[in-house]
């Protein structure tokens, strides 16, 4: 038994049921046969890298449909299976779904601007059918992402470029943060090397200061919500990542210190009466920077996320960066 698949049994069994997991198994065995023979640029066996798409999905907890459509879903692509034989053997709907990823996989493009609009309208059609498609090629292009050294040079600068321009972003409408950021810091070390470290080194030599600096204004920020007697809230900090932090450079001509939110807080709460609420809060604790407000609550954006954006001056005229009350009904953004 693979290693890979065993990490995945070990994590799967903490929310699936004992035949869930076997079913899950049969799939395993099924396109570790299918993929016999074939290796990776990285030297490994191929089958390594369907296991990994599904452990990044097992550890969202998706359902067993979708881990086993990670687990075949270059089959058909890549082998001599067919859609009926996956029919035969695991069913109608899991074969949509790895009919769906590679439908994605095979689009060819003339030029970027065409891969742009075709890919958009692409990944839309296949989420209106089943979003569970699209969730399983942002977990195969994170792997491979991960991966990607063991490619030639243009490839991999291919790849990191369609990664950074197309997945980074239908990730972050569809929600997901952690996917998003990876996808987008792990493009940009690829795409531009030199400019990654630079900032890295940066960014690692003021960290030790910022952090201090977070933590102060965490405890500011609680404090003073408990005593305006706000209810139910969470607060999260963040430092900005890497490439939210050279896109801001890039775009706005800036330097690194010039850069005033490379870290941020985000207040969740379950009332949007509460949100304004918590954004006098704030205002109150620190001094706004003017024309830097959005206001996503009276008009959200078009995926349904709702919440107010605006930048503060911290302690000792630091600014700490942006400041996002929300309410819990939102679409996470």
């Amino acid at each position: 038994m693979n290693e890979g698949f065993e990490l995945l049994q070990q994590e799967i069994k903490a929310y699936l049921t004992d035949a869930q997991v076997h079913a899950i198994e049969e799939a395993y065995l099924f396109a570790k046969k299918a993929h016999a023979g074939q290796i990776r640029y990285t030297g490994e066996s191929y089958i390594t890298h369907p296991i990994s798409v599904a452990r990044i999905l097992g550890q969202m907890r998706m359902d067993e449909t979708t881990i086993m459509a990670a687990i075949l879903h270059d089959v058909i692509e890549d082998t001599f299976v067919e859609k009926q034989e996956i029919i035969d053997r695991f069913g109608e709907e899991v074969a949509t779904l790895v009919e769906g990823v590679t439908k994605l996989t095979q689009i060819h493009f003339e030029n970027h601007a065409q891969a742009q609009a075709e890919n958009f309208r692409k990944l839309v059609m296949a989420m209106t059918r089943d979003i569970r498609v699209i969730l399983v090629k942002l977990a195969d292009r994170l792997h491979n992402m991960r991966t990607l050294e063991s490619l030639p040079p243009g490839k991999r600068r291919r790849i990191a470029l369609e990664t950074l321009e197309i997945f980074a972003p239908i990730a972050n409408r569809l929600g997901m943060h952690a996917f998003r950021v990876e996808l987008e810091d792990l493009g940009f070390a690829t795409l531009y090397p030199l400019r990654y470290r630079v900032l890295k080194e940066a960014v690692e030599t003021a960290r030790g200061n910022r952090r201090e600096i977070m933590d102060m204004i965490e405890q500011e920020i609680r404090k003073s919500l408990k005593r305006a007697n706000i209810a139910s809230w969470v607060l999260v900090g963040r430092e900005k990542h890497l490439y939210s932090i050279y896109k801001k450079m890039y775009d706005r001509h800036l330097s690194f210190s010039e850069i005033m939110d490379v870290y941020g807080f985000r207040v969740v709460v379950d009332k949007i009466d509460t949100v304004y609420r918590v954004l006098g809060v704030l205002h109150n604790l620190y001094k706004p920077i003017p024309q830097r407000f959005k206001d996503y609550v009276a008009i959200p954006k078009a995926n349904g996320y709702q919440s107010l954006h605006t930048t503060l001056f911290g302690p000792f005229g630091v600014p700490p960066g942006s400041a996002n009350p929300n309410g819990r009904n939102a679409a996470p953004g």
